[in-house]
This record gives C-alpha cells, structure tokens and sequence, in this order.
C-alpha cells in the first residue's frame, strides 16, 4: 500500500483484525519513515471481540502501534466519532493513520447532552464536565460508555466528575499546552483511565497520582460481554478505582 501512495491517485486502505497489526507492522512502520498516507482499518480492538479468545484478542497492540513515529492511532467511542475519526484520515496527507474499531455493539453518545464528536480533531476533549470537577474520567473507545455510566453514579455520590474522551494520543499530544492543561488541568490530580489494553504510556496523562483500569495479562475466550465484565470493565470495578483516588 506504501508503493500505491508513493504513485499517486489513490489513497490506500486496509482492515484486518486488530490482533493481525503485529503481521502488518514492517509495511505500517515503512509508511511512518515514507510520509505517505495510508489508512489501516483494524476491527475487534479487545477483549470485546469475544470466543475466539486470547489469541485473537488484542492487548499490547494499541501500545505497539503507538510506538510508531508519524503514525496517528485513532480509537473512536461511536459513529459520531468515527466519522471524524474518517476525516482525519482522509485529511493527512503526508503521514499513515490507524483507526482501531469495536466488533461489539456501542451505545451511540447523545451529543445533545453531550459534547459534540468533532472534538477528536484536537485528540482528546471534555465530552461531559461539571463545575469544579474533583475526578477526571479518561477513555477511548467502547470503555468512553463506561466512564459516562460510572460519571453518572459517582455524581449521584455527590463526586463532581469530568469524562474526557481521548481516541488519539498523537494528535492531543501535538495541541498547545494551553488546550492540553484545559482538558487535563494539573491541579486535578484525581485521574482514571480506562482503556482494554496494556498499562503502557498511560501514566503520561494521570500523572503520578493517577490510576489505570487496564489489562495487563491476555484475555480469556468468552463472550465478549462476559469477558469485559469479568476481567475488570465494568461500572463497579471503574467506581473501586475512582473512589480509592478521593
């Protein structure tokens, strides 16, 4: 696909299970170090995926493809932000771009109560705040859903809480400090991500204070509802985590 962008005229794209990246890594990397635009289409990014099992569930590969200089790694929560996330791609032309998809079903974020998808332009945003919020939320993908579920149960507790959806690391890391300090103030140092994926590269963004809903150990073949649910993604596990943080 390098050698078709390095021609001209098209813009290549391809999609395979997320798992499969490790396959594709040398022709990924060979389009970073070449500057030229492809778009990787990766589909069942986690655990989620369901029965085939660890071997065919991703956990280390969101890592591994962001180690990648140039390489932009999008994880959209919804189709809102899908289709942003598609913009973007289409949009950069001197650089690859990596789109990591559910195969589960997500809830689509209701951007009337919500804020609206074109936020993942600038990498991360505030997709639901609070005034003076005493805990950040931050989470890509499928698990955006479930810090909302778990923000809205911790507001409940009387727990002033900010949800940040942040699908590309890259492109929020490119921001001014000024955008990146108004999304993350440093004065809250309550912060919890939570991503179905290794630890690795998230202690940038919780700061030393922080903590991690994660997984860190390869998945378990079971539905994939079951296997979230059972290996740490679910609301109360999230709200356990939060409260240890206050």
């Amino acid at each position: 696909m390098t050698g078709i962008s390095l021609n001209g005229g098209l813009i290549p794209f391809g999609g395979t299970f997320l798992t499969f990246s490790d396959y594709m890594r040398p022709a990924i990397r060979l389009a970073a170090l070449s500057e030229v635009q492809v778009i990787y289409v990766f589909t069942h990014d986690s655990i989620g995926l369901g029965e085939d099992g660890p071997t065919h569930q991703p956990i280390e590969h969101l890592a591994a493809l962001r180690a990648i200089p140039h390489l932009f790694v999008i994880r959209p929560a919804d189709s809102a932000e899908v289709s942003e996330a598609w913009r973007i791609a289409i949009l950069r032309r001197s650089a690859p771009t990596a789109l990591a998809l559910t195969r589960q079903k997500v809830p689509v974020i209701d951007r009337k109560k919500f804020s609206k998808a074109d936020g993942l332009r600038r990498g991360a945003y505030v997709l639901a705040d609070t005034e003076t919020p005493r805990l950040i939320l931050i989470a890509t993908g499928s698990e955006v859903s479930l810090a909302l579920e778990a923000r809205e149960k911790l507001e409940a507790e009387g727990v002033p809480t900010r949800v940040v959806s942040m699908p590309c690391w890259e492109l929020f890391d490119e921001q001014p400090q000024a955008y990146r300090d108004e999304v993350l103030p440093p004065a809250i140092n309550a912060r919890l991500a939570v991503e179905a994926g290794v630890r690795q590269g998230w202690d940038r963004y919780v700061g030393p204070s922080g903590d991690v809903v994660c997984l860190d150990r390869f998945g378990a073949s079971a539905p994939g509802e079951v296997a979230l649910r059972e290996l740490g993604f679910n609301v109360e596990n999230v709200l356990e985590h939060a409260r240890a943080l206050l």
